[in-house]
Formats: C-alpha cells, sequence, structure tokens
C-alpha cells in the first residue's frame, strides 16, 4: 500500500496497535454523533478489517493517520468505493479523534488523498464525492475547503440507513478541472 506524507501527518497502513484507539475514536459519541450510533469493539475492527481489504480491492482506500510529531494514532482518512449507491463512485472520507479536532488535519489529510486520487487512481467518472448528514456542519466545512461544491440535486437519504432521523445526506463533488483549479489557485488548500 502506498503511503503518503504531509506537513504534519503519515498516511500509512493500518497497525494491529491502531485497533485499539480506533475503537475509543468509534465509541465516543460525540464523534459519532452523526451517525446511528457508536460502534463496540468488535464492530470497529470489522471496519479496520474491511479498510484493509479495500486496498487489495480497488487499489485505494483509507489509510490510518498518525502524527508525525508525536506518532500518535489520530483516525483515518482516504478513499472508498460505496457499492451500495448502484453506481461507481470514489468517495474522500475521514474520522479523527476529537482531541484532534480543530488543528486543521482533516482538510490537510483529505487533499493529500484527493492528490492520490486525480494523480493514480482510475475515476469512474473523473470526479471524487463525499457526503454526510444535512447537520454535520463540520464536515461540509472541510469538504468546502477542499474545493468540492454542494450539489443538491444529488442529495440522498441513505439507504443503509432507511429508519435513522440523520438519513438525508447532502452530497459535494470535485471533479478533475475544478481540482485543479484549486490547487493552482490554492483553494484547495
Amino acid at each position: 500500500m502506498p503511503e503518503v506524507r504531509t506537513e504534519r501527518l503519515w498516511l500509512r497502513g493500518w497497525r494491529d496497535d491502531d485497533r485499539l484507539p480506533y475503537a475509543a475514536l468509534n465509541g465516543d459519541p460525540e464523534v459519532m454523533r452523526h451517525f446511528p450510533a457508536t460502534l463496540s469493539p468488535e464492530q470497529s475492527d470489522e471496519m479496520v478489517d474491511r479498510m484493509m481489504a479495500g486496498w487489495a480491492t480497488n487499489g485505494f482506500g483509507l489509510w490510518a493517520v498518525e502524527r508525525l510529531d508525536d506518532g500518535v494514532f489520530i483516525g483515518f482518512v482516504g478513499l472508498s468505493a460505496p457499492t451500495w449507491s448502484g453506481v461507481p463512485l470514489v468517495e474522500v472520507g475521514w474520522r479523527l479523534a476529537r482531541q484532534q479536532w480543530g488543528n486543521g488535519f482533516a482538510p490537510e489529510a483529505a487533499l493529500a488523498a484527493l492528490a492520490f486520487g486525480f494523480e493514480r487512481v482510475a475515476l469512474p467518472a473523473d470526479e471524487i464525492v463525499s457526503f454526510t448528514t444535512r447537520r454535520n456542519y463540520n464536515s461540509q466545512r472541510v469538504m468546502q475547503k477542499l474545493g468540492m461544491r454542494h450539489d443538491a440535486t444529488r442529495d440522498f437519504d441513505h439507504p443503509l440507513l432507511p429508519h435513522w432521523e440523520g438519513r438525508r445526506h447532502v452530497f459535494y463533488v470535485i471533479d478533475r478541472a475544478m481540482w485543479e483549479v484549486a490547487s493552482d489557485t490554492g483553494v484547495a488548500r
């Protein structure tokens, strides 16, 4: 699996010692506020296994993220290919430990993931998308910092969450042309 370093972060492969802090992150009600529930340690481990398998299946995936200054695992960032949509998509996503919020780590790492996607992934529609619940304003702000735009025509009720009050999701997108403009002008930073 390729690894990426940013100014402050190392996007790397998953290790067994990431599982405990990742389970703690997924068990934090504040981190999981915009999800139906927190995850048990077993569910969290299953998610790590799926993220690791995604690399083998797709040639891209979700990296474990570590701070370069202190070596602390802080969560995940990367690309995924959601299969539930019925349409081939590549999504940029992230989940970071609450104590790491507000440091600009999500946009920093997600920009590296976008660069990886546009430079090294055969994108089905020459775009990368992201989505979140309508009320997850923090994630929407990260998407905006990445140079993504909200495409209200593609907002949707998440099919895997039919009975959850937060099932309505907003849909953001950045295509190659937008990425190049954002990268050239420094908007995506």
